[in-house]
């Protein structure tokens, strides 16, 4: 097993990372006005329906945000934090999809890269999974 994997510290440390990009990503989806959300500066302005559903992608991501963090703080239901980060690596997997189909390959790095530290997440967290 990876040493990260076995890293308490560490799987703590890229969780925090992960859910403070998605509370600000996830935040900023909620609250941004349509023309902020083009996909590009030149893009055009998403549509009524394209705003409905980035509005609940970012709700999702907000809610997995505090999936990341709440039910290792407080003990809780601690598979959530599993359950959490596997969803959060689904999200990425459909940015990256509409990254490289909008804008290329090289901008679906990053939500690609994302959805792989969600994973590590997951699989460092899944004895937490174990209900």
């Amino acid at each position: 097993m990876p040493t990260i994997l076995r890293n308490n510290k560490a799987l703590w440390t890229l969780q925090i990372l992960l859910a403070a990009l998605y509370l600000f990503a996830g935040g900023l989806k909620l609250v941004a006005a349509p023309e902020q959300l083009r996909p590009t500066p030149t893009g055009p302005i998403p549509s009524a329906n394209m705003m409905v559903f980035l509005r609940a992608i970012g709700g999702f991501e907000v809610l997995g945000a505090l999936g990341l963090i709440l039910p290792g703080l407080t003990g809780i239901k601690r598979h959530l934090t599993f359950v959490a980060a596997g969803c959060l690596a689904f999200i990425m997997l459909g940015a990256v999809v509409v990254s490289y189909a909008q804008m290329g390959f090289s901008a679906a790095l990053i939500p690609f890269a994302v959805g792989l530290v969600d994973l590590v997440v997951m699989a460092g967290r899944r004895d937490w999974g174990k209900v």
